[in-house]
């Protein structure tokens, strides 16, 4: 089975569902994009501070003074 996201037009929309239902096309209704709820998910996500980023500076700034040993 294919899964296919279409843009109706509202004036068209009970006509075409309708249709697309008698083909035997199964509708899921999309819930609306919900902005407090994706607010509510992004806050959730973590940060930097300052002390993190430091930890990553030393290791770069160590990782460039490394001199390979003479063979």
């Amino acid at each position: 089975m294919e899964k296919l996201i279409i843009n109706i037009p509202e004036s068209k929309s009970i006509e075409i569902s309708s249709f697309l239902k008698s083909m035997g096309v199964i509708i899921d209704n999309l819930k609306p994009f919900n902005m407090d709820d994706y607010r509510s998910k992004i806050i959730k996500i973590g940060s930097w501070s300052e002390d993190d980023l430091k930890a990553f500076e030393e290791s770069r700034k160590s990782s460039n003074d490394f001199k390979p040993g003479e063979w």
